[in-house]
Formats: C-alpha cells, sequence, structure tokens
C-alpha cells in the first residue's frame, strides 16, 4: 500500500437551521435551481394591468388635485414593487399605509388591488418565504 495522498478539493461544511424555500449546497461546480411555481402568463400582467388602471381612474376622478399627483405616483410604486422579479412588500405596506394615512377615500381600493388573488399569484413566482410573508402581512 501507498502512502500517497490523492489529490483533489477538501470540502468541508457546517450548516445550521435553513429556513423554509431555501437550498443549501456543499461541493465544487454546483448548480441549483428552485420554482416556484407558474409565473404569471401575459394573460395575468394585462389583467394586472387593467386593475391598476382602474384604480388610476378613480383616483384621476374622486382625489383632491392637491394629493392627485403623489396618489398616482404611489400607484405607480406599488405596481413597480408587485411586478419586480422579488416583489418588494415593504413597499406594498409602505403604500397601503400612505393611502390610509393621506387619501382614505381610495385606501379601500388600495388595499382590495393588494388582496386580489391575482396578486398573490405574482408574489409567489418570488418564492414560498415570500409568499408566507405576504399571507402575513396582508392576511391573503
Amino acid at each position: 500500500m501507498s502512502d500517497e495522498k490523492k489529490s483533489g478539493d477538501s470540502i468541508s461544511a457546517n450548516i445550521g437551521d435553513v429556513g423554509d424555500g431555501s437550498q443549501v449546497a456543499v461541493g465544487n461546480e454546483i448548480t441549483q435551481t428552485q420554482s416556484y411555481g407558474p409565473p404569471p402568463t401575459a394573460e395575468d400582467v394585462a389583467q394586472l394591468q387593467q386593475m391598476f388602471d382602474e384604480l388610476k381612474a378613480r383616483i384621476e376622478q374622486e382625489v383632491a388635485p392637491a394629493e392627485k399627483e403623489k396618489a398616482l405616483e404611489r400607484v405607480d410604486e406599488l405596481k413597480e414593487a408587485i411586478t419586480t422579479k422579488e416583489p418588494d412588500l415593504t413597499t406594498v405596506e409602505y403604500v397601503k399605509n400612505w393611502f390610509g394615512k393621506n387619501v382614505p377615500s381610495v385606501a379601500g381600493s388600495v388595499v382590495d388591488l393588494i388582496v386580489h388573488p391575482l396578486v398573490a399569484k405574482f408574489v409567489a413566482a418570488g418564492g414560498k418565504v415570500l409568499a408566507a410573508t405576504f399571507r402575513e402581512r396582508f392576511g391573503v
């Protein structure tokens, strides 16, 4: 027998608690993919756009001129936060709260949009943990 060592990589890992939906890989030249469910379809995108258009139309009709521009900007922020690859729930919550404080007459419409099942589908495409956080924050 030979005392000769084999050449190669030496890999060591200690892994603690891994959250739900997380992935761990230890090794060399590893590729991982994780799917969260079907991504929103073109029809979903069109339907969500329609919902945002309706909300903007309501703001145009019902919100005082002093708040109208700011309200429309918040709607654009909300749309961006929902439709990004990994939805930004902090912004969604901020926009919801902003309408509650500044334009309560349409705050209910904003909440209705946020808790719509289609929005939940966009959020779910961002992952299990994000979807769980969304359900917890918004009761969806």
